[in-house]
């Protein structure tokens, strides 16, 4: 089947820096020094601070494993290497387009399909099973993170109730998509329903008879591979354990950062902190959350969660994660993007 390639527009790419104006119209909303947080940021140890970038860059070679293991076992020809730059590529389409829990996802499965014809089944059951997993990790991170600051006695019954809440959502989420992966029935009836909506949308004027038979097709190879997936534990558990690395380095990232600046947070703090965040982005609403929520969310909870913590501080850290986290990101995803589409118009005119 023949996937769609992921289209970018010039109003999604200026996403990124109307979230910049609108953490900054926040800062100067509370009232905050926005000199000190200069002043703070020129006292960082940028030695320590490079270490928050190698960290990232791990955290991404993990998450690379992880898929790499899990697509690989269904017999897709996939490199180490380009497997890590797919997932570059996917970061960068996640940043600059709106639903960001499945753009980066829907990326992979075009890149792998572009290369591989008739394999998009297959991919896709590969990055439902990692979203399953991170769906996992991410409500156990929540519920451990807001376990430890509970017998710490540093948080409120406000946040315990959002953690609460949010985990509630994502469990919600894990538990219908565990439903498409074993009802093959439910999924055909939804793929069905779908395109016979297309249909009377647009009164009959859309003949979707031919893709209707590929979706069909792709999604039996879908179900079938995952099938495939209940025999392969060892593929599995190797995918988990990078899975695993990948998000204890995600949250080095903010680690290093206040090391950098010379500023001791608890780990539950960020711990925390950084699950809600990814725990937001990954509920499949449809919302642009590269759009300043992240930043705001981020230097409230830090300097909520840390009593001795001013605004400044935090959101001082926010910046500085933010930096690494989304442009450091998006320049490399940029740079990977931008080489494997001219190498693929290049191939192309060559055949």
């Amino acid at each position: 089947m023949t996937v769609t390639k992921p289209k970018i527009t010039w109003k999604s790419i200026v996403l990124p820096a109307v979230g910049l104006l609108a953490f900054f119209l926040y800062l100067y909303l509370f009232n905050v020094d926005i000199p000190e947080i200069i002043a703070i940021a020129q006292r960082t140890d940028f030695s320590v601070y490079f270490l928050a970038i190698v960290t990232v860059l791990f955290e991404t070679f993990f998450f690379s494993l992880s898929w790499y293991f899990l697509v690989t076992f269904l017999s897709v020809k996939l490199s180490v290497v380009r497997a890590f730059m797919y997932v570059w590529y996917g970061i960068y389409i996640d940043i600059i387009i709106p639903a960001e829990s499945i753009s980066g996802e829907i990326s992979r499965i075009y890149l792998v399909e572009r290369e591989q014809n008739g394999t998009s089944g297959k991919v896709v059951a590969s990055v439902v099973v990692q979203r399953l997993m991170g769906m996992a990790i991410n409500i156990m991170s929540l519920l451990l993170g807001i376990s430890f600051l509970i017998l710490q006695e540093r948080v409120s019954g406000t946040l315990i109730n959002l953690t609460l809440l949010l985990a509630a959502v994502i469990t919600v989420f894990l538990v219908l998509l565990l439903l498409l992966c074993v009802k093959e029935k439910w999924t055909l009836k939804i793929v069905e329903g779908g395109i016979r909506l297309v249909e009377f949308l647009t009164r009959g004027h859309w003949k979707l008879t031919r893709i209707k038979d590929e979706v069909i097709k792709m999604t039996k190879m879908f179900h079938g591979s995952i099938k495939e997936y209940g025999h392969a534990p060892k593929s599995l558990s190797l995918s988990l354990v990078f899975n695993v690395l990948s998000w204890l380095f995600s949250f080095g990232v903010a680690y290093f950062v206040f090391l950098s600046m010379h500023v001791q947070v608890n780990w539950s703090v960020i711990v925390v902190t950084c699950s809600i965040v990814v725990a937001i982005q990954s509920i499949p609403l449809g919302v642009p959350f590269e759009a300043g929520l992240p930043e705001i969310t981020m230097a409230s909870l830090f300097q909520w969660l840390s009593p001795n913590m001013t605004l400044d501080i935090a959101a001082t850290a926010t910046i500085l994660i933010r930096i690494i986290t989304v442009w450091l990101r998006f320049f490399i995803g940029f740079s990977v993007q931008q080489w494997l589409e001219i190498k693929a118009i290049t191939a192309k005119k060559m055949t």
